[in-house]
């Protein structure tokens, strides 16, 4: 796996790239890619950093596995390329942004405007095995995204980290609430997303701290 990702993530993440666990998942995923269909494309897996460079992160959410179903998947959570039926946690998401913020239900699923803005969009795992949800977890992804939030935790402040369902929430456990601002709330999946996702409020509370901490807020 030859990990092109944007130099400030780089610098942040190279210690990872030396360790045993890293060497056995490239392995893991180029075999993968080799032998059967994979998502998302291959040029797309750190698509997350490189539209959303280290030092322009402002708000951090974290997904699970890719979409595993064709043309689904481009490498940020929760995202479709454009064209793509927005699948049934996207339109969740969707539908609270409106209500939230009053911003109509845009055409487009693909989130990458929000990357350009600071939104790191950050699956736990960051490939999968067509038509198998979790066919690639507990194979390295996962200490290589927590690392990820590690390194944010440890060097930057005043981050907006955006937690659905009880995964992401593990996953995040570890974040300083005093120093960011650390959102909650149940998952956008339909078989949860009445049970507190809807009402959570998360897009305009995320954009009054980034305005209170100087930041530009997000065009959701």
């Amino acid at each position: 796996m030859d990990v092109k990702i944007e130099p400030g993530w780089k610098a942040q993440l190279a210690p990872e790239f030396e360790k045993e666990y890293f060497r056995l998942l490239t392995d893991f995923v180029r075999h993968e890619y080799g032998s059967g269909t994979v998502y998302p494309p291959g040029p797309a897996i750190f698509s997350a950093f490189g539209h959303c460079p280290f030092e322009q992160v402002k708000v951090v959410i974290l997904g699970q596995d890719p979409y595993h179903e064709p043309g689904q998947a481009h490498g940020l959570c929760f995202s479709v390329r454009d064209g793509v039926p927005f699948p049934p946690s996207l339109v969740n998401i969707f539908k609270e942004i409106e209500s939230d913020t009053g911003a109509p239900v845009p055409v487009s699923g693909d989130l990458t405007r929000w990357a350009r803005q600071g939104v790191l969009l950050l699956n736990a795992t960051l490939t999968v095995r067509a038509h198998q949800a979790g066919s690639h977890q507990n194979k390295g992804w996962e200490t290589f995204t927590d690392a990820v939030v590690h390194c944010l935790v440890e060097s930057r402040d005043h981050i907006v980290y955006i937690l659905w369902g009880s995964y992401a929430q593990r996953k995040g456990a570890f974040i300083n609430p005093g120093r960011n601002l650390v959102l909650k709330s149940a998952h956008p999946s339909p078989l949860s997303a009445y049970r507190g996702f809807f009402g959570n409020k998360h897009f305009s509370q995320a954009n009054d701290y980034l305005t209170a901490c100087g930041k530009t807020p997000v065009e959701w």
